[in-house]
């Protein structure tokens, strides 16, 4: 965003430049090439939208007692994949779908080492997610994050991957092996949600921030990491087989 920014304030100046000439008999008149077209940018705006439509149906918000965070929806029969310390010791939670609705839920199952549960809604089938073959996923590619940060319901943020299969220490003894790091805003209540790719398909589920020591342990801003897909497809695939 900062490279086109100074991008468009270059061109401008240099267009400013050029008109301060004379341009009567005998001056010669610089040329300033146009600004590249704005297709492309209508283009990849078109897109962003589409993603975050067919996306947000099957992204959840998720409360407990003590707790608030996100979830993705896994399988038709109403199994959302999110992360245990979401989850924590809880058993039911409230459901809050992209339309509103509220449902409640049950727990499934848990596996602490990968931060990763499974709970299963009552009364509504909202539509699964496509998960993406993390192996794949390219640093530079275009990432969205859909949650639920600070209670904010059905919240996107945008940005690149910054890199994949990160070993990311989270605390408690769980390190994520093979994390995807990102550019895209993590927030509290971001955790649990998808990181989706532009084709709509999530690539991993967002679960912390890197914090900066230099700064008291506040918030990295730009850091970000998430569970790889393929992480969460063998590990919410066997919690619910074993129900």
């Amino acid at each position: 965003m900062t490279k086109h920014l100074i991008t468009v304030a270059l061109a401008a100046s240099a267009a400013v430049v050029a008109a301060c000439g004379g341009s009567g008999p005998g001056n010669a008149v610089t040329r300033v090439a146009p600004l590249a077209s704005s297709d492309s940018a209508t283009s990849l705006q078109q897109e962003l939208v589409s993603v975050v439509k067919a996306v947000s149906p099957s992204v959840v918000q998720i409360r407990t007692p003590q707790a608030l965070g996100s979830g993705v929806v896994f399988d038709a029969r109403g199994d959302i994949v999110t992360n245990a310390h979401v989850v924590d010791n809880a058993t039911r939670f409230v459901v809050t779908l992209a339309s509103g609705d509220s449902h409640p839920a049950t727990a499934i199952g848990r596996d602490t080492a990968n931060d990763l549960a499974v709970i299963r809604i009552a009364g509504a089938r909202p539509r699964p997610a496509t998960f993406a073959d993390s192996s794949q996923v390219e640093v530079g590619d275009i990432a969205l994050a859909l949650g639920n940060p600070l209670g904010l319901r059905s919240s996107v943020t945008e940005g690149i991957v910054s890199a994949v299969r990160r070993s990311v220490p989270e605390g408690d003894g769980v390190t994520l092996s093979s994390a995807i790091q990102t550019s895209a805003a993590i927030n509290p209540g971001n955790s649990g949600g998808a990181l989706v790719d532009l084709s709509g398909r999530v690539i991993g589920i967002p679960t912390l921030a890197a914090l900066d020591p230099q700064m008291g342990a506040s918030e990295a801003p730009g850091i970000g990491f998430a569970i790889d897909s393929n992480t969460v497809r063998r590990v919410a695939g066997a919690l619910t087989r074993s129900r």
